[in-house]
């Protein structure tokens, strides 16, 4: 591999039409083959322009989010969004005839039954009908997400992005947190009927996609989407309860010791954030500085992860620093054509920083070992369900090196973050039962939507207090959350994935070494087992399992309950 950085590297427009044409040949050489030699001819022929095709479409989308006002990569954008789904009936035309092949049982004896189950799945979860439906979904993503990217929030004569005013709901003074969230606030007010009318469009284009496929909405479809094969809604459901009667009175009691803690009656949203009397945890140094004690961390914690982020700085594969018109996101993609992973997100000097360099470098870690262990791209990454332990996981492998982020201060970082990785999970499953709430009922209007989101929250997050502020009492916090508008049904990933990151974090404090080889184990598989197989792999329980939230919180909640009684 030739050496590179990111931004260095060509953007070429992708040749749908040559893609096809691809397809459709190793599809008719498939179908005609006499030896299985030649099905895996055509089959690494595809893999490798479709690498390519992946490639040239990350390098868009980064640049796109990069800065969502760049008019050559916005408009690369909408032609990649609106060409790619005419051209998906060649590419499932394609995989049907390795189903069909008579050489099926020798691909399955090579690169496993996840191969062939995923391809099965991509099946049902297309017809043609749904093109002109895809088109109109990332039409209106893309119009949300420039939405968010272009915010400005003025807050006492200056103007800040929505991860620059996040900031101040951290801030010493009371007065000054209340007025930073209702600035915030105002902002999605401000944006309300937009907002409404984007998601209004969402749940009616997204529930036509799962009727084009003989569904009553859009929910079996989002399932699938998320590549889910081992469970069901009525597991999700059983996960949630578990959540509400295990961690929601434990939140409850976390958010009473803080309100005593720092002097105030009763917990407003406002102060959800503050930890500390005298202040949270502030990273030590700037931007520059959390990259490079993030360099030095990785080379202490193992020689995979030290080689790991010398590719990623070396290639300048991280783009973290808050600019104007980037994209309010974090995310980690995928270069396939370079073995590389991408991370992308917005420092604002508050402990979130440390947890970008943990969680989305954890994506990124797995992604680095998968591109190397792994024979083909379908499984460089695994389904969300899993990819979120990778993440969470390395968060909690991050806390011995607090010293080096936060100095005196580390101790405080390592309360507040293991405090939020259990009050975010009501948060994280309200939003699940909300989605799916919005797609079995469309005829809500949409201020009736915004008012399951205020019955959800006196459900899972009954602590929560707004204060004088109409918008947010009503149910409007849910237009904030992202994954809402697009990625459908994958925040329940974050809350399932936070149980085997707990799990993690214990055995990691039992036995360091014996835990590493299982989370190894479980980076290094990817995407070619089960969700139950990939669990089973590096020996943590199964989520939906009565009891199962209980026993994997113990270490976590004995931890948090000692602590708030010092």
């Amino acid at each position: 591999m030739k050496e590179f950085t990111f931004d260095t590297l060509e953007y070429v427009r992708p040749d749908y039409d040559q893609m096809k044409g691809i397809w459709e040949e190793a599809a008719s050489r498939i179908r005609t083959a006499t030896d299985y030699s030649q099905v895996k001819e055509a089959m690494k022929t595809v893999e490798e322009a479709s690498k390519h095709l992946i490639t040239m479409n990350s390098i868009c989308n980064i640049r796109n989010t990069l800065d969502t006002t760049d008019a050559y990569y916005e408009k690369e954008l909408e032609f990649n969004q609106n060409t790619y789904p005419t051209v998906i009936e060649s590419e499932m035309a394609y995989e049907q005839s390795i189903l069909e092949s008579p050489f099926a049982g020798e691909i399955e004896a090579e690169y496993g039954r996840e191969l062939l189950l995923g391809m099965r799945q991509d099946l049902d979860s297309f017809n043609p009908a749904l093109v002109p439906f895809l088109q109109k979904e990332a039409e209106l993503t893309t119009r949300y997400q420039k939405l968010m990217a272009t915010a400005q929030i003025p807050f006492r004569g200056e103007t800040y992005n929505l991860y620059g005013i996040q900031k101040f709901f951290e801030n010493q003074d009371r007065q000054t947190r209340k007025e930073a969230f209702r600035a915030y606030s105002d902002f999605y007010r401000g944006n309300e009927e937009e907002l409404e009318d984007i998601f209004a469009q969402l749940v009616q284009v997204r529930n036509e996609m799962g009727k084009a496929l003989g569904d009553e909405n859009f929910i079996s479809l989002g399932y699938k989407q998320q590549g889910r094969r081992d469970y069901g809604q009525k597991e999700v459901e059983a996960f949630r309860e578990q959540v509400r009667k295990e961690i929601v009175p434990l939140c409850q009691k976390l958010y009473e010791a803080q309100a005593k803690r720092i002097g105030v009656d009763e917990i407003k949203v406002y102060d959800e954030k503050f930890v500390f009397p005298d202040g949270n945890a502030e990273p030590a140094g700037d931007d520059d500085y959390m990259i490079e004690q993030a360099r030095g961390m990785y080379h202490e914690m193992r020689p995979e992860t030290g080689e790991f982020i010398d590719f990623m700085i070396d290639h300048k594969l991280m783009d973290l620093k808050n600019k104007a018109n980037k994209a309010s996101t974090g995310y980690m993609t995928y270069l396939p054509d370079y073995q590389a992973p991408y991370v992308f997100s917005c420092f604002n000097h508050t402990i979130f920083d440390m947890q970008v360099l943990s969680h989305e470098l954890g994506h990124a870690f797995a992604g680095y070992q998968a591109m190397r262990h792994q024979p083909i791209a379908s499984y460089y990454s695994s389904a969300t369900d899993i990819a979120e332990i990778h993440s969470m996981a390395m968060e909690q492998f991050a806390y011995p090196y607090a010293e080096r982020f936060f100095g005196k201060d580390a101790d405080k970082f390592r309360f507040a973050h293991l405090q939020e990785a259990v009050t975010f999970v009501p948060f994280g499953v309200a939003v699940d039962e909300f989605q799916h709430i919005m797609y079995a009922h469309p005829e809500l209007t949409p201020k009736q939507r915004t008012y399951e989101w205020h019955k959800l929250e006196e459900k899972y997050m009954p602590w929560r207090k707004y204060e004088d502020d109409e918008f947010m009492e009503r149910g409007g916090y849910w237009y904030h959350k992202l994954h809402i508008f697009l990625y459908p049904f994958y925040y329940i990933n974050y809350t399932l994935t936070t149980m085997g990151a707990m799990e993690f974090k214990k055995r990691y404090e039992e036995n360091r070494e014996a835990a590493w080889e299982d989370y190894l184990c479980l980076c290094n598989a990817g995407g070619s087992l089960s969700y139950l197989a990939l669990l089973k792999a590096a020996n943590l329980s199964v989520p939906f399992e009565e009891g199962s939230v209980q026993k994997a919180m113990s270490y976590t909640k004995e931890i948090l309950l000692k602590q708030i009684q010092q």
